[in-house]
């Protein structure tokens, strides 16, 4: 089972103003890859202080990081004709969407499924989905809201789902691991 898990933190509400990217490349059910980027924010230096709150990134720390479109060469590659995962893929991929946009590139051919989604089918019964609470449950540490912990965290939950629902590719990922695959678009 081949698929890039990926997450996105932000210097805004804004969906436009990704600070940081990390994505984890997963090959034949085996992490590879783990990276993260600092991205200038289009609206650099404003950071909202409740999201520096939450991620602990700074315009001091993006100050010299290039924008998203400088960075975009470096991560299509990664994502052009990829499966994507992302705890949340609404909040990062609306985050994709909305970036391309604003810097006018098109969206790469990719598609995409959510492990906050597969994650309440198949641990049924939890009062709470999210990653935290369930990389907990599973023993996996990791860095909250940093972007390279939480994308490698997203893809050692969602091997973890494989591994249990005996999911070997993503022609059987809907109807076992029980969340539908969407088209980026």
């Amino acid at each position: 089972m081949n698929f890039i898990s990926l997450d996105f933190e932000t210097a805004t509400p804004q969906r436009d103003s990704p600070c940081e990217i990390g994505l984890t490349v997963v090959r034949n059910k085996k992490i590879i890859e783990t990276r993260s980027w600092l991205i200038k924010p289009l609206y650099y230096p404003h950071f909202n202080s409740f999201n520096v709150a939450v991620h602990g990134i700074t315009p001091n720390d993006v100050k010299n990081q290039p924008d998203f479109r400088e960075l975009w060469p470096q991560l299509k590659p990664y994502l052009e004709g990829q499966f994507l995962i992302a705890h949340n893929a609404s909040f990062d991929m609306s985050v994709l969407r909305k970036t391309l946009a604003t810097y006018n590139i098109p969206l790469p051919e990719a598609r995409y499924a959510c492990s906050l989604k597969f994650s309440k089918t198949i641990w049924k019964g939890m009062h709470k989905y999210d990653l935290k609470t369930l990389c907990n449950l599973h023993r996996i540490n990791f860095l909250h809201h940093r972007a390279a912990s939480d994308a490698d965290a997203c893809a050692r939950l969602s091997l973890k789902a494989m591994e249990l629902t005996g999911t070997t590719s993503e022609m059987e990922f809907a109807g076992k691991m029980g969340c539908g695959i969407s088209v980026l678009k």
